[in-house]
């Protein structure tokens, strides 16, 4: 916990006093990917609706995501400490200390970060939540499409129409 030297009160906070989260809302046998990654959701607690914003730590061997990519919306990760191996579909780099990538809605370059460094990995993450939004995840051909927010979204193995829900449902996003 970082040393207070004033009083802190809302819009201002201390990460570290958030909660980390290890949850994931991925179907097994996909949920194993992310064993090891911790999140502070920092936009909720600060009222945030159309940004999320995540203080993430990664731990040896954990990833932040099955590698995927938006058709709506932004996303951006800046990393704090250590060194996470960025993936995409251009391959493998390095982002340490000080370093930062951006992926474009729409784009289709799928992408995530995959700690394989012997020590923790923290980064902050930020994108935008804009519905409705399409998630692909190309590796494991799965995708999750999410109509608005707060409302149930669903998994599937085949891809939606354009404007049309999943068909096969594997799990419900709460």
């Amino acid at each position: 916990m970082a040393l207070k030297r004033f009083p802190i009160r809302l819009p201002a906070l201390e990460p570290l006093e958030v909660p980390a989260q290890s949850k994931t809302f991925y179907p097994a046998p996909h949920d194993k990917v992310v064993q090891g990654r911790l999140k502070r959701k920092l936009g909720p607690v600060l009222g945030l609706t159309d940004l999320g914003v995540n203080l993430t730590t990664l731990m040896q061997g954990a990833a932040s995501a099955l590698r995927h990519h938006h058709s709506n919306n932004d996303e951006f990760v800046y990393i704090l400490d250590g060194e996470a191996t960025l993936v995409t579909d251009a391959g493998e780099q390095i982002l340490s200390t000080g370093m930062c990538a951006g992926f474009p809605k729409g784009s289709n370059d799928g992408h995530h970060l995959v700690n394989k460094s012997a020590r923790p990995v923290i980064y902050l993450e930020v994108g935008t939540n804009l519905m409705p939004d399409l998630i692909a995840y190309p590796d494991v051909k799965m995708w999750l499409h999410e109509e608005k927010k707060g409302a149930p979204a669903t998994f599937s193995s085949t891809k939606p129409k354009a404007g049309g829900k999943a068909n096969t449902v594997t799990k419900k996003k709460k």
